[in-house]
């Protein structure tokens, strides 16, 4: 019996490849990694390829394991029908370990299946010292890898201590992150520097030539260069590369459109022995076989380029046209999603222009609606996710937790719902990132404000005392916490006395007295503004947010998302308390955190799944819900004036729909609390639109009781600042609302953003909103019933 036989018919034309190049376009769902396998099983069984002469690439070590898992028992069941002939299942527990151990041994323990990193690490283990540096310096085979504290704590030297640079100008974690993006770009020092004039630019070239020479003595390499080196090392000695072009004879790629350019160059090296491509011709028991899908490119922000794959056809492939090509094959059968689902997704792709087309077809019934709900606000947003939560159990007692995923675009949006599956006692977990209280920055915050209302406070005091770094180093903090302790006071009390601080901190002695004075500072204004006022103020005076926005990296962005959204927290614990302190906020804040801690062992307890976008590639679950849907947020607003970065957002909901197996829910707001505390109008996302009206069930609006009381609170001050005794003109009880009234042009003033222009007017009537651009800013969609702004020109005035 073949062991392609239970796959469908482009599975098995896909796995049944022997010699040449194959693209294969595999659609979410289509069984990718099922024919990867059944690939490599036909390679050993039915040509008798030696498994020394494999290579198979995966993107995560998980995905590895799990191939040579699945491929050890795939090999063990056919060798139960050619030794035994009989089936697996009736084997004896010992005769399935024996097979087991025997496939192992003489097959999977072979084959190189793994990361790129894990791969060419492996190879520069054996060639390490056929490496000749353009710089010089050299390693050992037996190198050590630094991980990224190793890295960021070796740069942080280099620049602070070594160079002498400001740390402020020169941030150890946005220094890196340039590095890293060279040595990716395949740039070494030198090609940096001309790459990139300027003296900021010299002075980063230098720092990456002092820590290249660091990594060399102290034999150690770091992650880009497990790839960087290996393409140097093969381009640069032909007898190394004519080894290893001889020794891989067939290259498996998983997820290739996620490849780099580094990647790339990896694979075109081993595969045609440094020949350009598709100048070699030579396929002679030689195979390039790569799966992906060019829908599901959502990491460009890693470097990955889905161009890659869209040009395979160009460099490796025969470039005809896709009904003629013998060169591609597209799976197409969905064996996860129902019929609406994939329906929904396939009109959402569509969209997009780049890619290789292609339709997902079911292999299901239809299932229910797509469910879409319109809520008030992001409260209202999280409450009726929960209620949604809970009547899908009720639907199906037998869904466990784990079974409901949630999904947002960025980090900061999982407070809400954290907070409202706490209110509703729902176990959940966050994967790919911290609980919301538990990410640093927001600990950072906290600290202050703790220091803020309790200045004894001692460990939150040490916490931040030296965040950002203001060159207070530990022993000037033994010293003064050793003098504390030993006059029975807090520490604070000898930070406030500058005598003592000038005696013990020596000449960390002026930053010690900038930070107390920073603390007295921000103590004034607990008592006279509002908590969320504070954290504003605490967040940009500490210095917190120029930190994070002088790194300038997308970690760094989805800090300052944080951060904003710890502001949002403070404004919602205002409007549900008649008397709002910091106090109290703080103690909301610490019990969020500890119910949500419960049970923080058992990461594998049953919990509902909240994740962004990025982080559920990959995964399926049978009901998924996706937050957030608005303009502005997904797709965020940088996408909103960049086709190619709007496509790739187009690609990231695509994913999040084909994550789901029985139900999908989608959720936005018509307004949501954005940086700053202010909660402004938010249009739907325009992926919305693209989504066939007979697939989506519109569920009536939610608000939240949250919603509804500042409504009446709003109502009261609306009457009260009116007396009755005075006569309302006609021109005061009338509000001007009309499009004809507002129009694209007109110059506005608002009281925290300044002047802005008016560049759209949406809707009419009593749903008109504005979106207006301040500066530099992406455009802001304004009520103008309800913002803070005034008209200042007409549109077309002189």
């Amino acid at each position: 019996m073949s062991i392609l036989e239970h796959l469908n018919s482009s599975q098995q034309q896909a796995a049944a490849h022997h010699c040449g190049p194959l693209l294969v376009v595999a659609g979410a769902g289509s069984g990718k990694t099922r024919v990867l396998t059944h690939r490599i099983a036909h390679l050993l069984g039915h040509h008798g390829v030696d498994p020394e002469a494999i290579l198979a690439v995966t993107f995560t070590n998980k995905a590895a394991r799990e191939m040579k898992e699945r491929l050890e028992l795939l090999l063990a069941e056919q060798q139960s029908r050619d030794c035994h002939g009989q089936p697996w299942n009736t084997l004896t527990e010992l005769q399935q370990r024996q097979l087991r151990s025997r496939v192992y041994h003489e097959t999977t323990q072979p084959l190189w299946i793994g990361t790129f990193h894990a791969l060419f690490a492996r190879l520069l283990r054996i060639e390490m010292d056929n490496y000749r540096d353009p710089e010089g310096f050299t390693w050992t085979r037996q190198f050590t890898i630094y991980d990224e504290q190793d890295v960021r704590s070796l740069l942080k030297e280099i620049v602070t201590q070594e160079m002498n640079l400001d740390p402020r100008s020169f941030e150890p974690r946005q220094v890196r992150w340039t590095i890293g993006k060279a040595k990716n770009n395949g740039l070494l020092p030198d090609a940096y520097a001309a790459a990139h004039q300027g003296r900021r630019s010299e002075r980063i070239a230098e720092a990456y030539r002092r820590y290249r020479r660091s990594l060399a003595a102290n034999n150690a390499l770091d992650f880009d260069d497990l790839l960087l080196i290996p393409v140097q090392l093969l381009r640069d000695n032909a007898q190394v590369r004519e080894v290893w072009h001889q020794r891989f004879q067939h290259l498996l790629v998983d997820e290739y459109q996620d490849t780099n350019r580094t990647q790339y160059e990896l694979l075109r090296l081993l595969t045609t022995n440094g020949a350009a491509p598709r100048t070699d011709g030579s396929w002679h028991d030689r195979s390039l076989f790569v799966v992906g899908d060019a829908d599901q490119s959502i990491y460009s922000f890693r470097a990955a380029d889905f161009t890659i794959l869209m040009d395979f056809q160009r460099d490796f492939g025969d470039g005809q046209a896709d009904g003629d090509t013998r060169t591609m094959v597209k799976l197409e059968k969905n064996y996860r999603s129902t019929a609406t689902i994939l329906e929904a997704a396939n009109a959402l792709i569509a969209n997009n222009h780049d890619r290789i087309e292609k339709v997902l077809h079911p292999t299901r019934d239809r299932g229910r609606p797509i469910q879409l709900g319109c809520c008030d606000d992001e409260l209202a947003e999280a409450d009726a996710l929960v209620q949604t939560v809970l009547a899908a159990k009720r639907r199906n007692p037998g869904l466990r937790w784990g079974d409901v995923a949630v999904l947002y675009r960025v980090n900061a949006q999982s407070r809400v719902v954290e907070e409202a599956l706490v209110r509703s006692s729902v176990p959940y977990t966050v994967v790919g990132g911290l609980r919301f209280y538990d990410r640093r920055e927001i600990k950072d915050a906290l600290a202050y404000l703790r220091l803020l209302v309790n200045p004894a406070d001692r460990i939150s005091l040490l916490r931040v005392i030296n965040v950002p770094r203001r060159g207070i180093g530990k022993i000037t903090l033994q010293r003064l916490t050793d003098a504390a302790t030993q006059l029975g006071v807090s520490l604070w009390e000898i930070l406030s006395d500058a005598e003592s601080v000038q005696t013990l901190a020596g000449r960390s002695a002026r930053s010690v007295l900038q930070f107390a004075e920073l603390i007295r500072t921000l103590r004034q204004q607990v008592q006279h503004r509002s908590p969320a006022e504070v954290v504003q103020r605490v967040i940009e005076d500490s210095g917190l947010m120029a930190q994070l926005k002088a790194e300038d990296t997308d970690e760094a962005e989805e800090r300052l998302h944080n951060l904003g959204e710890l502001v949002n927290a403070a404004l919602q614990y205002q409007a549900e308390t008649d008397a709002p302190q910091l106090r109290d906020f703080l103690t909301s804040a610490a019990l969020a955190s500890e119910d949500t801690d419960k049970n923080k062992k058992d990461l594998k307890a049953d919990r509902v799944v909240l994740m962004t976008f990025h982080a559920s590639k990959g995964l399926e679950f049978p009901v998924v819900a996706l937050v957030g849907l608005e303009q502005g947020l997904f797709p965020n607003h940088r996408a909103m004036e960049d086709p190619a970065a709007l496509e790739e957002e187009r690609r990231l909901c695509y994913v999040g729909l084909t994550r789901a197996r029985d139900e999908l829910h989608l959720f936005h707001a018509r307004a949501r609390r954005l940086w700053g505390g202010e909660r402004v109008p938010a249009l739907p996302s325009c992926f919305l639109e693209e989504l066939p009206e007979q697939v989506v069930e519109i569920q009536r609006p939610r608000s939240s009781g949250v919603f509804l009381r500042r409504q009446v609170h709003r109502d009261k001050l609306l009457r009260s600042d009116r007396p009755e005794s005075r006569p309302v003109s006609h021109e005061e009880n009338t509000i001007d609302t009309t499009c004809a009234a507002w129009r694209a042009g007109d110059v506005v003033e608002h009281e925290h953003f300044g002047q802005g222009q008016v560049t759209h007017c949406f809707g009419a009537g009593s749903k008109l909103f504005l979106a207006v651009k301040f500066g530099k800013q992406p455009p802001k969609v304004l009520d103008p019933r309800l913002a803070p702004i005034r008209r200042i020109g007409a549109a077309g005035a002189s």
